[in-house]
């Protein structure tokens, strides 16, 4: 018998469906179907299409939170880069669609929600082992996201399927240059407009 649905349920399954299909093919009717339901049964668990499409976003980071921080537990410096880097990477390819939802402009509830704090939480532990002054950690925070999360969606459309060498290469090549990069951190510009 099957348990009586739950927002939870609701939102691991979608999650499972974007993992199968995609997170684009992510509407309330297929998750309907795939629970064996009608559509305006999950209007009591989830308000529309954007606050379940939040719930998958909240439910990639919570996990993705406890993944990276059991990864870079007792690491520092480049290993505990290594191992953030590729549990991101491990990540996007176990489960694309799930990776595919932290691609998108999420939700104010789930931007203050307690996942995003532990993701946030996790790589502010990678910035301790490099001399980033805390007031710059958003600005390392969002080159680390940027360089990792670009290479990885260029990686998941095969836009490096057609050259030498292969990926592997280039992804350890990228994180020793983020390495570097976050060693040798500029001091503080002046420019901010803040």
């Amino acid at each position: 018998m099957r348990p009586p649905l739950s927002a939870a349920i609701v939102i691991a399954d979608a999650a499972a469906l974007a993992d199968e299909a995609g997170f684009e093919k992510v509407t309330l009717s297929a998750v309907a179907r795939r629970l064996g339901v009608q559509a305006p049964s999950l209007y009591s668990h989830v308000r529309d299409l954007k606050a379940l499409r939040d719930g998958m976003t909240a439910l990639a980071l919570g996990e993705l939170a406890d993944l990276v921080a059991a990864a870079i537990a007792g690491r520092s410096g480049l290993d505990a880069l290594r191992a953030y880097a590729a549990v991101y990477r491990a990540y996007a390819q176990e489960s694309p669609g799930r990776w595919q939802s932290l691609q998108r402009r999420a939700g104010e509830a789930v931007v203050r929600s307690d996942a995003a704090r532990n993701m946030s939480t996790q790589a502010g532990a990678v910035l301790r082992g490099y001399p980033v002054p805390q007031d710059e950690h958003v600005h390392a925070v969002r080159l680390l996201g940027s360089t990792i999360n670009g290479f990885l969606g260029l990686e998941r459309t095969g836009n490096f399927d057609h050259s030498s060498p292969a990926p592997d290469v280039s992804w350890d090549r990228t994180v020793v240059a983020l390495d570097a990069l976050l060693r040798a951190w500029p001091a503080h510009s002046g420019t901010d407009s803040s």
